[in-house]
């Protein structure tokens, strides 16, 4: 008898401990009166060891409307719960009239239909001034993928970036219109062998660059690729960018200042 007990206890705590909820979950959150938007999206990337969880979460209205955060948070096992809590905004696209908000999570994991889910409530205080944000609800479900995967992101310290473009591998007649904030910085450009070369500014002044690749066509050989060499002072990057007429290519360039040497 005791030891069948004891077998019950291993198998639910193997049942408890080996749910995963690493990956991520996407749905809506809404706001009470005061907030800038009373309905918007939210995508929490949830990297978890043991009880402990971490990750990145956007919100956002469309991809060229958002706030980047990070956040830690614990998992309770046995209730299934979650409490996360966002640390600082990484970076952000609103519009003038909207604060970012850094917010606190209580979820509750459950599946329905055999479909994961949290929900659960949230809370928290407006970036810099610390005012209470209108709280609100949130209800999130596994997906398979970010709306924020195309993006790329790459931190700089130095003013001014050369971008490469050129075909990727075969040179298949792939045209290319490059923006730089949703404005055009080169238009109807053939990538070929030989590269477009552009630069832009990334500083004090410049804190955020995104620089968006638009397929003209889909060249010989879709979806329209580009492989683009990055240059920024001493360091180079290599991207390979996918553009289809569905989706752009993304590159988002973020000014982080040099560190200060103490010694």
């Amino acid at each position: 008898m005791r030891a069948a007990c004891l077998l019950i206890a291993t198998l639910i705590s193997i049942n408890i401990f080996s749910q995963n909820l690493n990956g991520v979950w996407r749905g809506t959150l809404t706001q009470g009166p005061g907030g800038c938007f009373r309905v918007y999206n939210i995508e929490l990337n949830i990297k978890s060891e043991g009880a402990k969880i971490n990750g990145a979460s956007y919100h956002y209205s469309d991809v060229t409307n958002y706030v980047k955060e990070d956040f830690s948070g614990i998992y309770t096992y046995a209730e299934k719960k979650l409490s996360i809590n966002e640390q600082k905004v990484l970076t952000f696209h609103v519009p003038p009239d909207c604060i970012p908000c850094i917010k606190q999570y209580n979820l509750v994991y459950e599946k329905q239909d055999n479909k994961e889910v949290l929900t659960g409530d949230w809370g928290g205080i407006t970036m810099n001034n610390y005012a209470s944000c209108p709280p609100g609800k949130i209800t999130l479900s596994r997906v398979a993928e970010s709306d924020f995967d195309h993006i790329k992101e790459i931190k700089v310290d130095t003013g001014t970036i050369r971008l490469d473009f050129y075909d990727n591998a075969q040179v298949d007649g792939d045209i290319i219109t490059v923006l730089l904030n949703n404005k055009p910085l080169a238009s109807n450009q053939k990538l070929t062998a030989k590269p477009i070369t552009l630069e832009i500014k990334v500083d004090l002044n410049n804190r955020e660059q995104e620089v968006t690749m638009v397929a003209e066509n889909l060249g010989d050989i879709p979806p329209n690729t580009a492989l683009l060499i990055i240059t920024a002072g001493n360091k180079k990057y290599q991207l390979y960018l996918t553009s289809t007429e569905k989706k752009n290519a993304q590159v988002r360039f973020i000014y982080e200042p040099p560190q200060k040497n103490n010694e």
